[in-house]
């Protein structure tokens, strides 16, 4: 069964578009049509966890709790990716139910709140560089860090907006949960938005953190977790890219591990780009995985047949 167990983390664009106002009937049409592209992982035997991202979802929680903090208490960074994570993750199991209706299929379908472990020293707490929320202008900044103890940083000349920790993921806490119900035959939705992160403080209690997770590199650590062998990333673009953007951009089909590692090394993949995915890719396979899959939505099907995407193995 682990040979066949699969994680697909969807992209941020398969659930919010960008150009579209996002608004919920968006958001249930571009699932809808982003699982389609999955279903035939389905039909071909495999163990499914999907991931997904939640950017624009926080932001705009966080501009309703701007704009209503002044009627009710406003809510922490970990809440608001637990509400998101259940929300969501029902959007998805209804979506892909529909789905697997459709195609005559049958299986459980499940979403697991996941609080994903931390190091509560984690360097990123001293140095947030996360942008999260609503922009600001120069004027308002002051009065924001005093007042509410937010870091704020300029993005990108868009305006200033508040930063908070971004901490790198060491472990799933609902690990043994989450492959048990797949073990068992579920498609599980877990790790929404890169989990809930969480610390193991002094009394051996959990913990919450006011950060956010990559969710690229949690489903990495939860595919190790559960003992997957193939992951499969989904993004904006079919194949992964050096020279991005530049005349001597240069598809690719194929990636070793030590490749990779050298691309990165060279500045080819941007921390807020293609870094992460690969970064999480590399991760996983040297934790045992077999295979990593980057593309885009429409090419995850021919991708798995070797026709499209860019994968990326162990070294040799």
């Amino acid at each position: 069964m682990e040979q066949r167990t699969i994680v697909v983390a969807l992209g941020g664009n398969a659930i919010t578009r960008e150009f579209e106002e996002g608004d919920i009937h968006q958001q249930f049409e571009n699932t809808r049509e982003s699982l389609s592209h999955i279903i035939e992982l389905l039909k071909d035997g495999y163990h499914m966890v999907i991931t997904h991202g939640n950017g624009p979802q926080v932001g705009n929680y966080l501009i309703r709790v701007e704009e209503s903090r002044h009627l009710v208490p406003p809510l922490p960074l970990g809440i608001i990716v637990a509400d998101l994570e259940g929300g969501m993750g029902y959007m998805i199991q209804q979506c892909l139910f529909n789905k697997l209706h459709d195609s005559g299929m049958h299986r459980g379908i499940v979403t697991v709140l996941t609080q994903v472990l931390v190091d509560k020293n984690d360097p990123s707490i001293h140095n947030p560089t996360k942008f999260v929320g609503p922009f600001y202008k120069k004027e308002q900044v002051e009065e924001l860090q005093k007042k509410r103890g937010w870091i704020m940083k300029e993005d990108k000349g868009r305006g200033y907006r508040r930063v908070v920790p971004s901490p790198r993921p060491i472990g799933i806490w609902e690990k043994d949960i989450i492959k048990s119900l797949v073990e068992q035959g579920n498609i599980v939705v877990a790790a929404g938005g890169g989990g809930i992160p969480v610390f193991i403080d002094d009394r051996g209690w959990l913990e919450g953190m006011d950060g956010v997770i990559d969710k690229d590199l949690a489903s990495a650590v939860l595919a190790r977790e559960i003992s997957a062998k193939k992951m499969v990333i989904v993004t904006g673009v079919e194949k992964v890219a050096v020279g991005y953007g530049t005349s001597r951009q240069k598809d690719l089909d194929r990636l070793t591990v030590r490749q990779a590692q050298k691309f990165m090394a060279a500045g080819e993949f941007p921390p807020g780009s293609m870094g992460p995915k690969i970064q999480a890719a590399i991760n996983f396979l040297q934790s045992g995985g077999e295979e990593v899959i980057i593309t885009s939505i429409e090419k995850t099907g021919r991708a798995l047949k070797g026709e499209a995407g860019t994968h990326i193995f162990p070294n040799p």
